[in-house]
Parts: C-alpha cells; sequence; structure tokens
C-alpha cells in the first residue's frame, strides 16, 4: 500500500485538488471571487492577459501555489490564451526568484543548500549537464517548484539556459492544469448555448490523452535524471 501510494500520490494530489476546487467553487465565497476576477480580467481584453501574468509572477515569487492560478488561467481564457498566460506568468516569476537567488539572497540560500543532501546531487548533475537537467527537474521535479527557483539561482547555469529549459520543461504540467481549467469552464457554460455530448466526448478524450502524454515524458524524465547522478536512490518518488 505504502509503495502505491508513494508512486501514484502526485496523481492523488491532482485529484484532490480538482474536488477541493469544486467544493471552494460550490459553497465558498471562493467561488464568487473567482468569478468576479474572471469577469474583469475578461472585460479588459489583452491587457487582462497581462494583468494576470503578472499576478501569476508575483504568486510564484511569494511562494503561493501556482496549480489554481494555472486552472484559473484556462477558466478565464481557454486553452491556447490561458497556456501562454501561465507559462508567461509562471517562467516571469521563476526568472524573478532565480535572480534573487543569485544576487541578493544567495547566502541564505547557500547555508540552506549545504544542508540539504538531494539539493548537493542536483548542483552536481547540474555543472555537469547544464541546462538539461533543469529541463528534466522541472518535467519531473525532486524539490518544490518555488523553492526549486530560488536553489538554481545558486548553481552554475546561466540565466537564459535556465530560462529556456524551464520554460520547456514546465510546458506540459501547464498544458495539463490549463486544460482542467478549460473543462471547468464547459462545464459551468457560457450561458448562451448548450453543449452537445459530443462536445463532452472530446474534451474528456483530450483530457486523457493530455494526462497520458504528461504521465509518459515525467517518467521519461525519471529514467534520465537517474542517468545523470541528478537522483539517488530513494529520491525518484
Amino acid at each position: 500500500m505504502k509503495a502505491w501510494f508513494a508512486k501514484y500520490w502526485k496523481w492523488l494530489a491532482v485529484a484532490a485538488l480538482l474536488i477541493a476546487v469544486s467544493a471552494a467553487w460550490s459553497f465558498l465565497p471562493f467561488g464568487e471571487w473567482i468569478k468576479g476576477f474572471i469577469g474583469w480580467v475578461e472585460k479588459r481584453g489583452p491587457l487582462g492577459v497581462v494583468v494576470f501574468a503578472a499576478i501569476y509572477a508575483m504568486a510564484t515569487v511569494l511562494f503561493l501555489p501556482g496549480s489554481l492560478l494555472t486552472i484559473a488561467a484556462g477558466l478565464v481564457f481557454g486553452l491556447l490564451i490561458g497556456t501562454l498566460a501561465a507559462s508567461a506568468g509562471s517562467i516571469m516569476g521563476a526568472s524573478c526568484a532565480f535572480l534573487i537567488g543569485r544576487y541578493f539572497a544567495r547566502r541564505s540560500i547557500e547555508a540552506m543548500a549545504r544542508r540539504d543532501e538531494k539539493f548537493r546531487a542536483i548542483d552536481e548533475a547540474i555543472g555537469r549537464e547544464g541546462w538539461k537537467i533543469v529541463a528534466l527537474l522541472r518535467l519531473s521535479p525532486l524539490i518544490p517548484f518555488n523553492a526549486s527557483n530560488y536553489f538554481y539561482g545558486i548553481t552554475a547555469i546561466k540565466f537564459w539556459h535556465y530560462v529556456l529549459a524551464s520554460w520547456v520543461g514546465m510546458l506540459p504540467g501547464t498544458v495539463l492544469y490549463v486544460y482542467l481549467g478549460t473543462i471547468g469552464k464547459a462545464g459551468l457554460g457560457s450561458g448562451d448555448k448548450a453543449r452537445s455530448p459530443f462536445e463532452y466526448v472530446f474534451l474528456g478524450v483530450g483530457l486523457v490523452a493530455t494526462i497520458v502524454v504528461t504521465v509518459i515524458v515525467t517518467r521519461l524524465a525519471k529514467k534520465a535524471l537517474k542517468k545523470t547522478g541528478a537522483t539517488k536512490q530513494g529520491q525518484e518518488d
């Protein structure tokens, strides 16, 4: 049982998150806040995308969970624009945290990193392989996303290599969460017409395909990380 939970806890967490979001939407003022925010952003057009990305970046720097905002991007903008907005916000936030870690809080972060055996292994792997390790870690993170942004700032990787590797590595997960929001928007309905059963089947098939691709990519990343030495026995899950 423990082995099964250790293997699938991330996907259980996604399911729990969706249940929590649904409950919050139905029973708490949080739902009205989100609806108000969605309405405000939608009325701003292109400016709304910029504002959303800026809020996302700020949340990333402040260690606030980005998963809810990524789902909200799908609710507000749909799949394509939502992915662009969430991706832009996450990479801006990750870049700001990286620069803070490199130039403003380096000593404090280095002190914490020295006590973490996992990070030392990652740091050594980045020193050998560079941006490849960062991209793989974004696909299959060994340390929490918000914290990792600061930790990468004290590694040897160059800033623009970090930005590109992070953007590529975060994209599959971003698409998955935005798609979840897109389906939520479809379930809420736009108020102008009812969706046909075929449209719901299409959305469901797309969700399953997105999840399958994300799982496959994550497993491939884990295997690649193990070969590079960035992970040690017992650290993969």
